[in-house]
């Protein structure tokens, strides 16, 4: 398992990377962005003046982003994002040299800098069985409760192990789920008889 700076090192390799805000109109929004450069827990990107996206980020002050490389391993994150300006900006065409087609020369000074400064993400893994995840946070964020727990209601009657597409609910009392291989379908959840299993957050 890895840390919050390691997995931000992630969506820095996977380079082109989904990100997603919220429009005036309340609606989602998502397009494919580069990570630009990832220093410990802060991850940064750009953008210019002129397009929607840069706008959303100004209103909100909020981002979520995600990728996926070829060995089958998503990082996701949500989080605050803050505009930085020009500071960065020569480094990161400097790192990023496609950029200077982009934008030559002076042209750059359109585009401002934004930094992801605090958050709250996971690791997911679907190239081994069981799936593997891991949530992490980073500038001071806690991390949100997901997924399912198994209480002391539970019978021992083993529904619940029998129905997981992971196998990852261990024999117990009350039985046990392998959190970080539990995919969160909520089938445990469904098929419990005696309505032993509750989402995480809501105990």
């Amino acid at each position: 398992m890895g840390t919050a700076a390691q997995y931000l090192q992630m969506l820095r390799d996977i380079r082109d990377t989904s990100m997603a805000t919220v429009g005036a109109d309340g609606m989602p929004r998502i397009r494919i962005i580069d990570t630009m450069l990832v220093e410990g827990e802060k991850l940064y990107f750009l953008t210019a003046r002129g397009k929607d996206f840069y706008r959303e980020l100004m209103a909100t002050g909020h981002v979520a982003i995600t990728g996926l490389n070829s060995r089958w391993e998503t990082v996701r994150v949500r989080g605050k994002v803050k505009n930085i300006g020009h500071e960065y900006l020569d480094r990161i065409f400097e790192e990023n040299p496609s950029m200077n087609n982009v934008y030559p020369g002076e042209t750059r000074e359109i585009l401002e800098v934004f930094c992801l400064y605090e958050g709250e993400g996971e690791y997911f893994c679907l190239a081994q069985e069981p799936i593997e995840r891991e949530p992490f946070s980073f500038g001071g964020e806690e991390i949100s409760p997901k997924g399912f727990l198994i209480t002391d209601e539970c019978i021992g009657c083993g529904t619940c192990q029998a129905s997981c597409p992971q196998n990852c609910i261990e024999e117990g009392a009350p039985f046990v789920i392998r959190q970080n291989n539990c995919l969160h379908c909520g089938r445990c959840f469904e098929n419990c008889p005696v309505s032993a299993i509750i989402r995480k957050g809501n105990e």
